[in-house]
């Protein structure tokens, strides 16, 4: 298999998105969200595209659409659907691109009534790439995330801090962990391309991170 990870977040607006749109871009990778639920107008994939300006064949379809901007086992179930972990199949991208698949919301979202996100990774079994956002109570969120991550034998290939600097929090997470930061990126005063280009140029070497 092609060298995929799974973007997760300590919340739901921990800033997967962004941090997916920089994965993408810094590592050439192709993008994958396999469940959207709410703004299918507009959704997260549209919004990576923009971001990164990349063309279409870097996309791959969400496997589940939901109109409703809720939790996808409620949003399923208000749409007549349910969604197993055996429904999703990792597509295939073009080699060597690796492929950065995006979450819906934290780690312990529910799909269904019984499986949650960090069941979908065990399924796909792709590690993870953990999204912490700063703000007052983050420490705490990031530590048990990790902590279950370790739990579900889910391997954990970095972590991304979003959201500005916190040198205390960065450190005491990987004095208590052994988890250094792949990426620690800013409030993005540009969502375009030419912001995330700029600020993909500052991580030259976040291949050899992974």
């Amino acid at each position: 298999m092609q060298d995929s990870y799974f973007v997760t977040g300590i919340h739901t607006d921990a800033g997967k998105t962004v941090a997916s749109a920089f994965l993408t871009l810094t590592l050439g990778a192709e993008y994958w969200k396999p469940i959207q639920a709410g703004d299918l107008d507009f959704g997260d994939t549209e919004r990576v595209k923009r971001y990164t300006g990349l063309p279409d064949d870097r996309f791959h379809t969400p496997r589940f659409g939901l109109r409703t901007p809720a939790s996808p086992h409620y949003a399923a179930r208000l749409e007549g659907t349910t969604m197993r972990c055996s429904d999703f199949l990792t597509p295939r991208t073009c080699a060597p691109r690796p492929l950065i698949i995006e979450g819906a919301g934290g780690i312990l979202v529910p799909i269904n009534e019984e499986q949650t996100v960090a069941d979908l990774i065990v399924h796909l079994g792709v590690p993870a790439i953990l999204v912490s956002r700063h703000y007052l109570g983050s420490i705490n969120h990031t530590l048990l995330s990790i902590n279950y991550l370790k739990t579900r034998g889910i391997p954990l290939a970095g972590l991304v801090y979003s959201g500005g600097e916190s040198p205390q929090t960065v450190r005491i997470v990987e004095d208590l962990t052994g988890v250094a930061p792949l990426a620690e990126l800013p409030e993005m005063p540009e969502l375009s391309p030419a912001g995330f280009g700029k600020l993909a140029a500052e991580y030259p070497d976040l291949k050899d991170k992974l």
